[in-house]
């Protein structure tokens, strides 16, 4: 068997059927894998690929994946027939595609009244703007929250893509989806978790509307307290072209700073807030850091309250001393990665396996499904399914033609036309 075997963390025994899309779905669903949810992602059968042999997607982790045709009039029936046993159906399609493929949800629910249905887009199910495409720097642009990124003096800069992607996006699903699973136990019943990246990256920014309102956000972007207008909540540039973060806003925490910085009984500095003469400030902060290289800064402020700490890449951060002595990153299937959190005192979750390759698990995982072999390979026959060979294994040298597994529900179509394939990315 290719599959994972059973998680062992607090989420240990919940089933979550991911449709495979892009970005923030398949991270809510990897930190649902890490927590011990036992995931099964439906990959396109078009993507199994037999010169592939392994995989460097760090957000496949933990899973096993089936390949299959949706367009095939048995592809749909089986992922509905799938949903029967699942807890959970992730899907990350344009609003309206996952109803003509046959897999919506009333098509899902039809069979299995508990399911949770998670539907990951950019834009949400509803609204002018839900039938179109978009990506993580627009939805923050709508959002609000772009608009505080960056100078005053520079455009807003796109924060990479993990406020809409995944801090507003796979990770507000995967909230959503434990929610709905704890409103289960008292109704019985499931329901549609609608998680839209503008909505996810609107809420992180609740805080500082709660700033604006209290006379505490007044400035344009660059220019507040902590958006990098402030001289003590920003980055400086080292003597060896690094950068220092630094972010005293304490009375307390800034005159360790100015200790660290040899300003503590410089009578000419300007006071920590007074914002008139913040420009002045920056200045003289920026002229000491240029005095030494970022691991000497290290060194000076490590054992301190400064607030202070070194600029490290995504790829160094894995030997910080303190990154290192909590396990922070971790190596899986050959590739260094975050390892798995929060941290859980009596059920710690874990990565359960390197991911997988399209269609690695077809078999094998169908059968621990409830699919049994002799059905396998007639879908396997009928191309309905479609094996990778580094999960064959020995099957009916004669399968009969597939045969439907469950009936399509109302509405549902069996073939369908081009404009219903699964788009590209699961942000349209």
């Amino acid at each position: 068997m290719n599959h994972e075997p059973p998680g062992t963390g607090p989420l240990a025994g919940l089933r979550v059927l991911e449709v495979a899309s892009l970005a923030p779905a398949p991270f809510a669903c990897t930190l649902l894998a890490d927590l011990g949810a036992q995931v099964l992602r439906v990959d396109r059968a078009s993507d199994v690929d037999p010169d592939t042999r392994h995989s460097t997607d760090t957000l496949a982790r933990g899973r096993s994946s089936i390949a299959v045709d949706l367009k095939h009039p048995e592809g749909a029936a089986l992922v509905r027939r799938l949903t029967t046993t699942a807890d959970v159906l992730v899907e990350g399609f344009r609003p309206g595609v996952a109803e003509r493929l046959g897999i919506g949800p009333e098509e899902c629910r039809a069979v299995n009244p508990r399911l949770i249905y998670g539907r990951m887009t950019g834009w949400g199910q509803s609204g002018p703007l839900a039938p179109h495409a978009g990506h993580d720097i627009t939805y923050l642009a709508v959002s609000g929250a772009l608009g505080f990124m960056g100078p005053h003096d520079q455009p807003p800069a796109p924060p990479v893509n993990l406020l809409g992607d995944f801090g507003g996006g796979g990770m507000l699903l995967a909230l959503g989806i434990l929610a709905a699973l704890h409103e289960r136990q008292r109704s019985g019943r499931g329901q549609v978790v609608d998680a839209a990246m503008v909505d996810g990256a609107a809420l992180l920014t609740t805080a500082l509307h709660g700033l604006r309102a209290a006379g505490q956000w007044t400035g344009s972007r660059g220019e507040n307290l902590l958006d990098g207008g402030a001289p003590f909540y920003t980055t400086y540039e080292t003597a060896d072209g690094q950068y220092m973060a630094i972010g005293p806003l304490e009375e307390k925490f800034y005159a360790q700073l100015l200790t660290g910085l040899a300003l503590t009984d410089d009578p000419d500095l300007p006071a920590q807030y007074d914002r008139e003469r913040w420009p002045e400030l920056r200045r003289r902060l920026a002229a000491a850091f240029r005095t030494r290289t970022r691991d000497e800064w290290t060194a000076v402020f490590e054992h301190t309250d400064a607030c202070v700490a070194p600029v490290l890449s995504p790829w160094e951060a894995h030997d910080h001393p303190h990154n290192a002595a909590r396990s922070v990153y971790t190596t899986t299937g050959g590739v260094r990665q975050p390892a798995p959190a929060p941290r859980f005192e009596r059920t710690p979750g874990g990565i359960q396996g390197p991911p997988p390759v399209p269609g690695r698990d077809t078999r094998s995982a169908l059968e621990d499904w409830g699919v049994d072999a002799h059905e396998v390979n007639r879908l396997l026959a009928a191309k309905a399914v479609i094996q990778h060979p580094t999960g064959e294994t020995t099957s009916d040298p004669d399968p009969e033609p597939a045969l439907p597994l469950t009936p399509a529900p109302p509405g549902a179509r069996a073939a369908l036309p081009d404009a219903a394939r699964p788009l590209p990315s699961p942000k349209h």
